[in-house]
């Protein structure tokens, strides 16, 4: 069986995990759409299939694979969402059940990743705000913009927050054999999004919309 690929930077979802007055945490998350996705592109969608069953009172996904002329069945159970009880669980579970054939395996060699509330300019990393409860909470949303991955370990890692637009968390040598760099903080850029700045910004390359602000004052 042809192997599954690692995930791409886009297909990864970065969630708050915990949060206080000093930063907050991440954890990359994947979603069914993504291991649909795989499946579909690596075997073609006549060559899988999923199967939802019910054990001990919680809600399985089993995921079989066409192996020649017999089909292999791998599972594991969901948990429930906050929201939808049942959509949460059946989507958690077929989750899962894709982890165990391989698909974002590599999510689980995260490394810690941890956002101060503010950088070492001074400037938010995110907007700060409390709930109901005058707790702190954020409503700022996070993506990662790039992601290497080795013999299966997460290696190199860049993630930004979406509004204000800056980069937060860099792990790893990010873009080591682009040689292209943010003209304002030095951040190496790959050169596809090196000519995404340059078309945007007259020529010049910004990492994030933060850099190109301050590149006008």
């Amino acid at each position: 069986m042809k192997p599954f690929r690692f995930l791409r930077a886009d297909e990864i979802d970065a969630r708050v995990s915990t949060i206080s007055e000093s930063g907050l945490s991440l954890l990359l998350y994947k979603d069914a759409r993504c291991d649909m996705r795989v499946l579909d592109e690596t075997l073609g969608p006549e060559n899988w299939q999923r199967e939802h069953y019910e054990c001990k009172g919680n809600l399985f996904c089993r995921v079989g694979i066409r192996c020649g002329d017999e089909w292999v069945w791998k599972s594991d159970c969901g948990s429930e969402s906050y929201t939808e009880k049942e959509k949460g669980e059946a989507s958690d579970s077929f989750k899962r059940a894709c982890f165990n054939w391989g698909i974002g395996r590599e999510l689980y060699t995260a490394p810690f990743i941890w956002i101060p509330a503010s950088a070492s300019d001074g400037s938010p990393n995110y907007k700060a705000e409390t709930d109901r409860s005058g707790k702190p909470s954020t409503r700022t949303k996070f993506r990662v913009t790039h992601m290497a991955v080795e013999d299966g370990k997460i290696t190199a890692l860049n993630i930004e927050s979406v509004r204000p637009s800056k980069t937060v968390f860099v792990f790893g040598n990010i873009f080591p054999e682009a040689g292209l760099t943010c003209e304002v903080c030095g951040k190496p850029v790959d050169s596809d999004f090196a000519n995404r700045s340059m078309a945007a910004n007259g020529g010049h390359i910004y990492c994030s919309g933060t850099c190109k602000k301050r590149a006008a004052v």
